[in-house]
Formats: structure tokens, C-alpha cells, sequence
């Protein structure tokens, strides 16, 4: 049996379910021997029952999107069975989801004991990313082929270049010789035994999940570093305590004159401020 190629998975071109993955981003995970409702559980998912068919999840996603709130990072995910090497596979789809949708922590527990493949594209201009995690630990990942990294970031390479990517060139694409995005999905069934098909997509029987926007990190503070066209800068270190004090300052201005509340640099300092020299 001739081993998989980026030639196997040309259909992806032609494809209007991936033309809309890439269009707006999506994340394939493969995961050995979790099944699909513990994935689930993993990613911190709310249950949203089922559909058939990755046109029905597509549906889902776009029910949830509220298309005034443009910072909304949550996303349904469906996971089903597949059979691959070694056992039973759990495929996770998530699509429109900017290619962020799995998280290092769910890689890390979800491989643990096992193996977990994953790629993804954040849609438009795509940013690519692949990632190979091995009992809870990341072996190889990259954005391009040519920039490995990893606990073992050149275990692949013999297979990344048997499967298509040029290692010497990372400039390859859809207007090269090098389809790239061919050649992850390509990759992901080498490490996994998995063929991904239109079909399969599109026939599978998905259990559905609501995985939440993840929390945003605390702040302390903000930097801003700003020079003109004339070469003039402005520098400011603000705390989130003078942020603060400034944005009650401000509205408290506002609601006495009925003017604008918005708070400038100079706001926040009380004047203008210096750049380091």
C-alpha cells in the first residue's frame, strides 16, 4: 500500500465544506483512545446534544455567533468515533472558530497515556498551525515546516518531506508546487491512521459542545509607545490602578458637566509624559 501524500488530499480544493473551513478558520483534532464525550468534557464543553453532517454544525455555530459582538471567541465543537491505528480515534471539528479553538491544556491531559494530532487554520490570511502531542507532552509543532519546535522537533521530518512539505522552502502554498495545507492532513493520518474524507465529514453523527471563550489574563498595567510621521514619540507607562482612577475621574467629570468621558494619556498622567532617554 502506497503510504498517504499530499495528493490524496487535493480534494480539499475542490471541497465547498473546507473552502468554508479555510475561509474562516477551523481546528481538526485527533485524539487515540478518549471517547467523544470525554473529549468533550475535557475542553470544558456545555452538551448541546447532536446533528448529523458537518453542514448541521456549521448551522449550530452560526445559531451561536452573535454577529454584533465581534470579540466572542466561544465555539461549537462536535467530536465522533473513528477507527484508526491502534484502537478508536475521537475527531474534533470546530469551524469558525479562528483556528485557536484547543487549548494546550486539553492537548496536554487528552494525550496523556495516548497520542493527540492537531491542525488548524485562523481563516483569511492564514496563519497554519500543526501540533503533535505524545503522553501529555508537545513532541513537534509549527506554523511553517521549515520551523520545528517541541520537545522532539525534528522526530517528523523524514515523513514531512515524504508526505510533501519542502523543508527548504516555506514559502510553499496553494500558488506553489508545495500544498501545505494538503500535506497536514496528510501528515495528521500518518501519525494517526485516520483518513479524513468529505464523506466522513459530512456523514458523521457529532456529539455537540459549547466550549466557552477562555478567561482573559489579568492586567497590571498598559504600555503605550506611539511616533508620528514627523518622528515625534509618545511614551507612557499607565498602572491599572491610574488607569483606573483616571476612567472614575472621567466619569465622574462627565456626569457633572454632561461632557465626554473619555480618557486620553494625559488623562491617565494628568499631563504629558516624556519618552525614556
Amino acid at each position: 500500500m502506497t503510504p498517504v501524500t499530499a495528493h490524496d488530499y487535493a480534494w480539499i480544493r475542490s471541497s465547498p465544506l473546507l473552502d468554508h473551513a479555510l475561509e474562516t478558520g477551523y481546528t481538526l483534532t485527533l485524539v487515540r483512545g478518549v471517547a467523544p464525550r470525554d473529549v468533550l468534557r475535557v475542553m470544558e464543553a456545555e452538551p448541546q446534544g447532536t446533528c448529523t453532517g458537518a453542514d448541521a454544525l456549521i448551522e449550530r455555530q452560526d445559531d451561536l455567533l452573535d454577529p454584533t459582538d465581534y470579540w466572542d471567541e466561544s465555539f461549537i465543537a462536535g467530536a465522533f468515533t473513528v477507527s484508526g491505528e491502534g484502537g478508536d480515534w475521537t475527531l474534533v471539528l470546530h469551524l469558525a472558530d479562528g483556528g485557536t479553538g484547543m487549548q494546550p491544556r486539553f492537548l496536554e491531559a487528552l494525550s496523556a497515556g495516548g497520542c493527540a494530532v492537531v491542525h488548524s487554520s485562523n481563516g483569511g490570511k492564514p496563519m497554519d498551525s500543526f501540533q503533535w502531542y505524545v503522553d501529555g507532552e508537545l513532541r513537534t509543532t509549527f506554523e511553517r515546516p521549515t520551523v520545528r519546535q517541541g520537545s522532539t522537533p525534528d522526530a517528523l521530518n523524514t515523513v514531512l518531506a515524504e508526505v510533501g512539505f519542502d523543508l527548504s522552502d516555506d514559502e510553499g502554498g496553494t500558488s506553489g508546487p508545495v500544498d501545505t495545507k494538503a500535506s497536514a492532513f496528510a501528515l495528521a493520518e500518518r501519525l494517526t491512521g485516520v483518513r479524513v474524507t468529505e464523506e466522513l465529514l459530512q456523514r458523521a453523527e457529532y456529539q455537540l459542545g459549547h466550549v466557552p471563550e477562555e478567561p482573559a489574563e489579568d492586567w497590571t498595567g498598559i504600555v503605550i509607545d506611539i511616533t508620528d510621521a514627523y518622528g515625534k514619540r509618545l511614551y507612557l507607562e499607565v498602572t491599572r490602578d491610574e488607569a483606573e482612577s483616571a476612567a472614575a475621574r472621567a466619569r465622574n467629570r462627565g456626569r457633572e458637566t454632561g461632557g465626554s468621558t473619555d480618557v486620553g494619556p494625559e488623562t491617565a498622567r494628568g499631563g504629558p509624559s516624556e519618552p525614556p532617554r
